[in-house]
């Protein structure tokens, strides 16, 4: 893998990104922010991120657990440190993978909105820096739903983790309305949407199991063996996660 010097601004704790220093030599930077639930985090998403970060000469991955999801803001999700324990647990071990606080809950239990998420992460990055944000096709199909939208597209490029087979052509015959103007990159490899950041298709990466399959699994006490990463499946059996949550819905009825 290519390496190359890093400047010591993204291993804040917190977000992951450190407030850029001034130095002899500066660097440009590949970042890319990887959102989602995590409800669990499984196998696939570490393997989505690491054929990522091999195309993309990725310098860090920020997996980014969503404190309050905007499609789950009724409460509907395991508690915020359980699934940022099980981020951190799924990523020790990679270099350039960072469990990120970005999206820690707010005082008064406010949605996380990627487009202010994108913003914070944007400030903290140097102009010539790349910024990419990682998400499966499905999410990037419903992204002209998403809060503030064209904003957030004009502020990223984009990794759309896809199925095999799966690539650009394909993608611009299935996007609607809402990325009018979006047309192939001239190579073909990828799309460019109306503000001039790019849409790239990550189509080798295998998912064997959804997350929700994974709680189903879990509740039935069956086994998590390469679903999850074995760190996280000890996790889950310590802290009997989705197995006492089937518990206390059976007592509710």
């Amino acid at each position: 893998m290519r390496q190359k010097p890093f400047r010591a601004r993204l291993s804040l704790p917190r977000c992951g990104i450190r407030e850029p220093v001034r130095a002899r030599l500066e660097f440009i930077l590949n970042i890319a922010l990887f959102g989602g639930t995590f409800d669990p985090i499984h196998v696939g998403h570490v393997r989505a991120a690491q054929a990522a970060e091999r195309r993309f000469h990725l310098d860090r991955i920020l997996f980014v657990p969503s404190g309050v999801p905007p499609h789950k803001a009724n409460g509907e999700v395991t508690p915020f440190t359980h699934r940022f324990a099980m981020v951190a647990l799924a990523v020790r071990g990679h270099r350039a993978f960072v469990p990120s606080l970005l999206e820690e809950p707010r005082a008064g239990g406010r949605p996380n909105y990627s487009v202010e998420t994108v913003s914070a992460a944007r400030s903290l990055l140097g102009t010539k820096d790349r910024l990419y944000f990682i998400l499966g096709i499905d999410s990037f199909l419903d992204l002209p739903n998403w809060k503030d939208y064209k904003r957030l597209s004009e502020m990223t490029d984009f990794i759309v983790a896809a199925r095999p087979g799966f690539g650009s052509r394909q993608l611009l015959a299935r996007i609607g309305n809402g990325y009018a103007g979006t047309v192939l990159s001239q190579t073909g490899s990828g799309l460019l949407l109306p503000g001039g950041t790019g849409v790239h298709v990550l189509s080798a990466v295998r998912s064997p199991v959804a997350s929700r399959e994974i709680r189903r699994a879990a509740a039935a006490g069956q086994s998590l063996a390469g679903l999850v990463p074995p760190l996280v499946e000890e996790y889950i059996a310590k802290e009997d996660l989705y197995r006492s949550a089937r518990r206390a819905g059976r007592r509710g009825k």
